[in-house]
């Protein structure tokens, strides 16, 4: 029923690309190669096309403030809990460094950015996790922010929307990183007990604590196309099991086959699509 619902009308975005060119003779500064079709493409078709391969529709990351651009109204955005960052909790070694040098890499604090704003003039919350900032972990502060978003999601009744980019619980905070998984999932059952819809948008790599947690438990799961999604990565499980996997498992069109997604949709139609959702639940 969703997919019928969101289909209707769906506009598709088309960029025309001409080169002939082989990836030996490529300049790096221009040109590069799509990982997914191995076809050579120039750098700014890419840009202008949201980061997505013209030819085959690879998605290549996007940086979290561009995924904030695109889906929120210009001129709307307001930033929440800005300021907080994280801080060695257990004293690990030489994590002070590593955070210090993220900070500066991203000229971010933390691994999420957490604000409101208007998506074609609807009030929403929005979460962005940034796989720039230590492969977008989730520790404290992460599991903090995310978590003061939805309870002003909650007392606001705006619809919330999380985009989730990372590589799991952040080890260097031990258990305390893991206990944001039961923090964020706790919240959000409260916006779902008082029916406030929760859109959660999964791209390349949801991956453990955050998979196991906030990024499954949205009313409707979105995910960008081929993006891998999963606990424990496909070659650990291979490992593990001693038995080949599927072809394109962890993948987010094997996750539709099996109900664990319910629709793939490109970043062109991103913004477009989350506004007829909301509109279907009357905001």
């Amino acid at each position: 029923m969703i997919k019928k619902l969101l289909n209707k009308n769906k506009e598709y975005a088309s960029v025309s690309v001409s080169t002939n060119f082989s990836s030996k003779n490529l300049d790096e500064k221009f040109w590069i190669v799509c990982p997914d079709c191995n076809k050579d493409i120039f750098k700014k078709d890419v840009e202008e096309n949201l980061n997505v391969c013209p030819k085959c529709n690879y998605h290549f990351k996007m940086p979290a403030r561009e995924r904030i651009s695109l889906l929120i109204d210009e001129a709307t955005f307001v930033e929440l809990d800005a300021k907080l960052s994280a801080r060695n909790i257990l004293d690990f070694p030489q994590y002070d460094e590593k955070l210090n040098s993220y900070i500066d890499k991203t000229k971010e604090n933390e691994a999420v950015i957490t604000g409101t704003g208007k998506l074609n003039g609807i009030d929403v919350v929005i979460c962005v996790m940034n796989s720039d900032f230590m492969m977008g972990s989730m520790g404290a502060t992460v599991g903090e922010k995310i978590t003061r978003a939805i309870e002003y999601s909650l007392e606001n009744k705006f619809p919330l929307i999380i985009i989730s980019s990372s590589g799991g619980a952040r080890m260097q905070e031990g258990i305390v990183s893991l206990m944001q998984m039961a923090k964020t999932s706790q919240e959000l059952s409260r916006l779902a007990k008082n029916s406030i819809p929760y859109i959660s948008i999964l791209t390349d790599p949801t991956t453990g604590g955050v998979t196991a947690s906030f990024a499954m438990l949205g009313d409707i799961i979105i995910a960008e196309p081929k993006a891998l999604i999963g606990f424990a990565g496909p070659r650990v499980i291979q490992q593990t099991i001693k038995q080949n996997l599927p072809e394109g498992f962890q993948r987010s069109e094997f996750l539709l086959e099996q109900g664990f997604v319910d629709i793939i949709v490109s970043r062109q139609d991103m913004k477009n699509t989350l506004y007829r959702i909301f509109k279907m639940h009357n905001y």
